[in-house]
């Protein structure tokens, strides 16, 4: 670049004289160009880096997509896995401990120490909020597995110790999965059939073809076997330890009052006597004479696919039969 060169008029001389800029001034205009040039490249290199992806910052950014997807996969099945346990620790306080006379665990006991967790201490990352929230689930998930699996411990300490009383408690199908055509309805609020009223349908109806086989679903002494005005030709058995089934609308009676029936004995045949719009048993479970839902006890002879199935099946099965 050609140097500037710079004069100044002398009114004494009436002549234009040439200028030198001092060392100062030299210093100065280098150093601004320096400046200029700097901040022309910075301001070039900026925007090559936001307009333009390069290999090793598109492997970067595609990997951290990847990341947070997985991280959010995990979350969701963190959630399922916490409604199992939830629906687990229910069922062990509510039926588990119930059968075996032990106090249920309380939420101090199931929950105890998780408090001690602190989000702060995940290293700060744009995705900080939801990788602590996946933490938060994991550790929950792991207090309730460790607790679930030291009641489980206790439950078959009990067990050992109560083995009369799991014979005579009801815990199988009356009617066999092979021969249940559907489950016509399960426990709970329904429509009556006949009335087209609200009540509350103390059993399980199982839809099965006349003559098809019912069993006692516990050890105990049949209380009752004869006609029962709207159930129908009726079955009643005493189990001990404060449980009653009934078997209802059977068209046989195979069983008569003062027997001792075994779990898995043949005492009757699904029927469609009394107030019944078709075919099917009428099963309920009663504690201390209070109606149970029956599909917490079925735990002896389904899978647990087969278990997942019926409670699904209990739970949209609205049409009620009797």
């Amino acid at each position: 670049m050609k140097k500037k060169v710079y004069y100044r008029y002398n009114p004494t001389n009436e002549s234009y004289e040439r200028v030198f800029p001092s060392r100062s001034q030299r210093i100065w205009a280098w150093t601004k160009y320096l400046l200029e040039g700097i901040a022309i490249s910075a301001a070039i290199l900026i925007s090559l880096y936001i307009l333009i992806d390069l290999p090793k910052e598109k492997y970067l950014r595609k990997q951290n997509e990847a990341l947070r997807e997985r991280v959010n996969e995990l979350d969701e099945r963190l959630g399922n896995a916490i409604q199992v346990m939830n629906n687990l620790a229910d069922r062990d306080n509510n039926f588990y401990r119930v059968i075996m006379q032990i106090d249920p665990l309380t939420a101090r006991q199931r929950f105890a120490g998780l408090n001690r967790f602190d989000s702060a201490d995940i290293i700060d990352l744009p995705d900080n909020e939801k990788l602590a929230e996946v933490t938060d689930k994991l550790l929950f998930l792991e207090r309730q597995v460790y607790v679930q699996s030291l009641s489980f411990d206790r439950l078959a300490e009990a067990i050992n110790q109560n083995s009369d009383r799991l014979s005579h408690i009801p815990s199988i199908q009356p009617v066999s999965q092979e021969d249940m055509t559907q489950m016509a309805s399960g426990y709970g609020w329904r429509v009556d059939p006949i009335y087209g009223t609200s009540k509350h349908h103390d059993g399980m109806d199982f839809a099965a073809p006349v003559g098809t086989s019912v069993y006692a679903t516990g050890d105990g002494t049949v209380s009752q076997a004869g006609w029962n005005t709207g159930y129908g030709n009726t079955i009643d058995i005493n189990h001990g330890y404060n449980y009653t089934t009934r078997f209802a609308h059977l068209s046989e009676i195979l069983v008569s009052p003062g027997q001792k029936v075994k779990r898995g004995d043949l005492i009757g045949k699904v029927g469609n006597t009394g107030k019944s719009t078709g075919s099917h048993l009428h099963y309920e479970v009663r504690l201390k004479g209070v109606p149970q839902n029956p599909v917490n006890y079925y735990f002896q002879d389904l899978s647990p696919e087969e278990y997942a199935q019926m409670v699904n099946d209990s739970e949209n099965a609205g049409h009620v039969m009797d």
